[in-house]
């Protein structure tokens, strides 16, 4: 997905625990409609919020200990954290406004 890195088991601590920015991920898989869906909507919002919001996606087909660890069950989930913690898990697609609107209370 342009404009949206991937993050992996091996770098999730330092790509996300550790940002000096809050983290948007997208827990995501290439068989999931709905996160192709999402693509796009991801894209232009790192994109937007660039400098205040790192955006990134984890593929769950191949990166099993940080879905095990945060419990991902169903896809696309949104997590944001903030300070190294998970601080709102979202289920399923949803618009751009929404998916910033939700978690703006975390950021």
């Amino acid at each position: 997905m342009s404009g949206v890195p991937d993050v992996t088991d091996a770098d999730f601590e330092e790509e996300v625990i550790g940002s000096a920015l809050p983290v948007l991920v997208e827990f995501t898989a290439d068989w999931c409609p709905p996160c192709r869906q999402m693509a796009p909507v991801l894209s232009a919002l790192a994109a937007e919020e660039e400098g205040r919001l790192k955006v990134v996606q984890l593929n769950v087909d191949v990166n099993p200990e940080t879905i095990n660890a945060y419990k991902v069950l169903s896809m696309p989930t949104f997590m944001v954290f903030r300070g190294g913690e998970p601080l709102r898990s979202m289920v399923g697609a949803r618009p751009r406004r929404r998916l910033l609107e939700e978690p703006a209370d975390v950021l």
